[in-house]
């Protein structure tokens, strides 16, 4: 990263995490000595003696898996014993045997012994695309192998999990290449260990793996180590010191052989029970406000607490309060298809993965919230069944359901703190879910709000499921920064850009230098009616003193119409209005007129809609344009396709407030 990097990051830090951050680095030099030592990487550990693995499962519980789901882990295991996977949208055939620092979408190989705290991992000439590389060595592909053989007793799974593990360790010892380099990558694969070993319980090669490997047993224990001295601080401590936490009080319960596992383990449950509280709104939603980010930490916070409960670690009530307050809002946020908003970042990161390709995440986390908690009335229905919540309800039985926490008895549609709003038509309409989300909220979390976009008062509208009114997603973090700029930028996402300008700044692919500053000021969602959001922004105040963004949106529930009211107090800026189409819909521009027609998910009638945009601005349409980039959609990380995207450009009035006007209205 260029200096003014460093001095935009540093000016986003308080005095304790400069002082925390000056340590890392004394440690990080004092630490090179010890990776230097030839001894440090074929340690003996004469104390760690006739250690047995404890945390067991019983062997039933995985035999009462749906049948279903175990048939879409059979299949996904087959494909990768055939070496076949993808990640992020690049398909490998060659992980019989991986090369655990190749990159295969560049080609480039990371350095693999070279000082890990030495290696510019975010350079892309340098390493690759580090997501390509770490992704493979998170072991998710081995618990998916792990929770294969537990099914069905074939030991060509457990023989292969074996093969990699060893291949893992030999290729990286502690503190050498680029797998060292971040604790959410430690957190995480210490979790993928926890769940390897014990899902190869009834594997007669499990302890000769594991307990009874020295080399195993160093490489759990520097992860540990590595954890405990390096956690993410400050303005970093978002949902990276989750999955650190998470992976280190999982590993110091099931693998509880060393001498500093209770330490470890009190430190990372006070972490973990901290942290989960900090990043999470009272309301339930994760405060970085991009959603999968709320699934993963779900899914870390699930994990780990469960790995506690069984191991007989007291886990805090009000711990377990924060899970039940995330799986009620994220019944609430999703439509019809279990689909969740497509807020700020994605990476298509998880926390634990034991099932076959197809499952559905969402669908998963409610219904481990349904056993453990119970499922409220108004849950949206998750027909689908999963391999892993049989797994994390058989680990931890008789959870305490925290009967203090003041459950919705309706549906939430606003979230106050995370300036959150769902309007959405009434269930069972034979018309079909018509589901707007208006984003008044925060900008991200933290001074640095890593994973947030530009995207106030952004709104994004569904038919059934459809992106109608699209959220354009993430695509990449590294290696392309024009792309990284567009994903995040006002111009991409459904809002008003003036002047060319972002509403925030951005001061590097994960920082934010300034934050718009957003208002929720109505919410009104009566039973029957019209429906009314409106809020306000103060981004662009820093170039006209006192011009603020507000915008109203209106859904007549009645005659199915969204009217989207945006308001510039001090007008006169050049201004651009977007509006981004999903993949699936046709669109047809003439004047400000757009006709919008798709055919729904599950076939059936051609679905249609009229756009009639404000006559005062000057329309066209864009589809996959590079130069510079516009009109795209990216369904996941590394993905990306063509899409319309409708820009209006113009100037808005010099009249004191000036008004833009917006109806999208949908056909019977």
């Amino acid at each position: 990263m260029s200096p003014g990097w460093y001095l935009r990051r540093l000016s986003r830090m308080g005095p304790r995490e400069i002082a925390g951050r000056v340590t890392d680095v004394v440690r990080r030099h004092r630490w090179r000595s010890v990776a230097d030592n030839p001894g440090f990487a074929g340690t003996g550990t004469p104390w760690l003696a006739n250690l047995r693995f404890t945390a067991v499962l019983d062997s039933r519980v995985m035999a009462g898996a749906p049948a279903d789901a175990a048939a879409r882990l059979l299949a996904t295991a087959e494909e990768l014993m055939d070496g076949r996977a993808e990640y992020f949208g690049v398909v490998r055939d060659d992980l019989v045997s991986p090369d655990w620092s190749l990159d295969p979408r560049t080609g480039r190989r990371a350095p693999a012994d070279a000082y890990t705290f030495d290696i510019p991992y975010r350079d892309e000439e340098a390493v690759g695309d580090i997501k390509q590389i770490w992704e493979p060595s998170r072991h998710q592909h081995l618990t998916v192998l792990a929770a294969a053989y537990a099914r069905t007793g074939d030991e060509r799974f457990a023989e292969r999990v074996a093969d990699h593990l060893k291949s893992w360790w030999a290729a990286n010892p502690p503190l050498r290449g680029v797998h060292w380099t971040s604790g959410i990558e430690l957190g995480i694969r210490l979790l993928s260990w926890v769940w390897v070993r014990r899902l190869l319980d009834d594997w007669p090669g499990a302890a000769g793996l594991f307990e009874e490997n020295p080399e195993a047993l160093h490489q759990i224990r520097q992860h540990q180590r590595w954890l405990a001295a390096f956690p993410s601080r400050g303005s970093s401590a978002n949902n990276h010191v989750i999955a650190e936490a998470a992976g280190q009080l999982a590993a110091a319960c099931a693998f509880d052989w060393y001498p500093e596992s209770a330490r470890w383990r009190a430190q990372a449950l006070k972490s973990l029970y901290t942290q989960l509280r900090k990043n999470t709104f009272d309301s339930g939603l994760n405060r970085e406000l991009a959603t999968e980010y709320h699934g993963l930490v779900l899914e870390l916070g699930m994990a780990a607490a469960a790995e506690a409960h069984a191991a007989g670690v007291e886990v805090p009530l009000s711990m377990w309060s924060v899970l039940l307050r995330m799986t009620d809002a994220l019944a609430a946020v999703l439509d019809s298809r279990l689909r969740p908003p497509r807020q700020g970042d994605a990476d298509d990161g998880h926390g634990l993965i034991v099932d076959g390709a197809g499952t559905d995440r969402w669908g998963s986390l409610l219904a481990t919230g349904d056993a453990w908690f119970g499922r409220l009335n108004w849950w949206p229905s998750a027909p689908e069944s999963d391999i892993r919540t049989a797994l994390l309800t058989g680990l931890a039985t008789a959870v305490p359901v925290p009967a203090a926490v003041g459950r919705p008895l309706r549906r939430p549609d606003h979230f106050a703190d995370a300036g959150l709003t769902i309007l959405r038509s009434a269930a069972g309409d034979p018309r079909g879910e018509i589901w707007c989300r208006c984003d008044g909220g925060p900008h991200g979390f933290l001074s640095i709000a890593a994973h947030a976009h530009a995207d106030a008062l952004s709104v994004e509208v569904r038919h059934d499921g459809i992106d109608i009114l699209a959220d354009p997603g993430t695509y990449c973090y590294h290696g392309e920064p024009r792309w990284r700029a567009y994903f995040r930028s006002t111009l991409g996402h459904n809002t008003l850009e003036l002047e060319g300008q972002n509403q925030s700044t951005s001061g590097g692919p994960f920082l934010w230098t300034r934050h718009a500053r957003s208002r929720v000021l109505v919410t009104e969602q009566p039973p029957e009616g019209v429906a009314r959001w409106r809020a306000q922004h103060n981004g662009y105040s820093r170039r006209r003193r006192a011009t603020i963004h507000r915008r109203t949106v209106e859904f007549d529930t009645a005659e199915r119409e969204l009217r989207i009211l945006d308001e510039v107090r001090e007008g006169g800026p050049e201004c651009r209005l977007a509006f981004h189409i999903g993949p699936r819909i046709e669109v047809q521009l003439a004047g400000t007129t757009a006709r919008l027609g798709w055919v729904p998910v599950d076939g059936g009638a051609r679905r249609e809609a009229v756009l009639e945009l404000p006559p005062t601005l000057t329309w066209s349409a864009h589809r996959g344009e590079t130069d510079p980039p516009l009109g795209w959609y990216s369904a996941g990380f590394g993905r990306k396709v063509p899409a319309c995207t409708l820009v209006g450009t113009g100037r808005t009035s010099k009249e004191e407030t000036a008004a833009l006007a917006t109806l999208l209205r949908f056909q019977a």
